[in-house]
């Protein structure tokens, strides 16, 4: 113990064995080495900080190597900076490696960017959800058709990325699908993941199309393993389908004017164009035409005999039927549903005369 305190305080208070100073200076590759070396000691956190310091660090040893090699004449040196120079290099490459494993395609990024990270999703989930679709992007070219109604399989759900898909059932065109929505979602969720079925529209691109599409079966799996996914993509396709109904719903008008919300088909409903187009003036006069007429002093009706007691009720008063706009003037074409006229369900019985849904529909 007393002869290694001996040897340190000999290298502390005594001065280096040097037989002589040099007098002239290391040359210019020598001084470039280590400022190179205290640039790169001077890097930050971070995966673009990792790159400035072992960058920076691994130029600096290999000036550190052509230093020992053309003046030191050092073997040591040499090697010791080229060892150094080497770990430096590999670190470089483990992180590029990385970046280029975690960088998604660019419509992937895109997709991340409006639909996923509004909802604060993180990454690492989507990339499993990108993962599950295995990152392809599927095309489709002007009329071509991606599910024909009564014959393709519900056996994926599709998200649109670019383009425009006609949907229709039976010519009948229902609406459109936009990018960044799902082509599939009603079918989707009508099914069970046991069951089976086939579209009951057809989806047909109008502009070329690029989709992704999950398997119906890998999806399952992990939306049943992963519980965030799965409420996500219950949020989204929520959303998605509520889209979809009120595009329908802008579509049903009925011949006299009416907007019927679908919703409540017979409790709420919107009056239409025609409703507006007759004003107060018109108003009054129906309620005129269907009320009897008032009779005078001078003309006094007989009181009636009470009804008998096994009598029923009253038959209600026939309504006057109001007047109906021509169906030009509605703007009916190929691209609105007309409904029947519900005015006359049942002789005098009317759409709006039933109290609940229940009544109307049992009938």
């Amino acid at each position: 113990m007393s002869a290694n305190s001996h040897a340190v305080s000999q290298l502390l208070w005594q001065g280096p064995m040097c037989v002589g100073w040099k007098r002239d200076l290391e040359g210019a590759v020598y001084h470039l080495a280590n400022c190179l070396l205290l640039l790169g000691f001077m890097g930050g956190s971070g995966v673009y900080g990792c790159f400035y310091l072992f960058g920076f660090l691994g130029t600096g040893y290999v000036c550190c190597v052509m230093w020992g090699w053309f003046d030191a004449c050092g073997l040591d040196i040499i090697l010791w900076s080229f060892l150094l120079a080497m770990a430096c290099l590999l670190q470089l490459a483990y992180l590029i490696y990385r970046l280029r494993r975690n960088t998604l395609p660019e419509e992937f990024e895109v997709l991340y960017k409006t639909l996923c990270l509004p909802l604060q999703v993180p990454l690492q989930v989507y990339k499993e959800i990108v993962h599950c679709c295995e990152e392809q992007v599927l095309t489709l070219a002007t009329e071509q058709t991606y599910a024909v109604e009564g014959e393709t399989p519900i056996n994926r759900l599709s998200l649109l990325l670019s383009g425009r898909v006609r949907v229709s059932q039976d010519g009948q065109f229902l609406h459109y699908i936009f990018p960044y929505q799902f082509m599939d979602s009603p079918e989707w969720e009508s099914l069970q993941p046991s069951e089976e079925g086939v579209f009951q529209v057809t989806l047909t691109a109008e502009t070329p199309c690029s989709y992704i599409s999950w398997p119906r079966k890998s999806l399952h799996l992990l939306l049943t393993k992963e519980r965030y996914i799965s409420h996500l993509f219950s949020a989204l396709l929520g959303y998605d389908i509520s889209e979809k109904l009120y595009a329908l719903n802008d579509k049903l008008f009925a011949k006299f004017g009416l907007c019927f919300d679908i919703r409540l088909p017979s409790l709420y409903h919107v009056l239409g164009p025609a409703a507006s187009d007759t004003g107060p003036e018109s108003e009054k006069d129906d309620e005129e035409a269907r009320e009897p007429a008032m009779p005078t002093s001078a003309q006094q009706t007989p009181p009636r005999s009470p009804l008998p007691a096994s009598a029923g009720p009253p038959a209600p008063p026939s309504r006057a039927r109001m007047s109906r706009p021509d169906s030009g003037l509605l703007g009916e074409d190929s691209t609105s549903l007309v409904l029947e006229d519900f005015e006359e369900v049942s002789g005098s019985e009317s759409f709006m005369d039933y109290r609940s849904d229940g009544e109307y529909m049992s009938f």
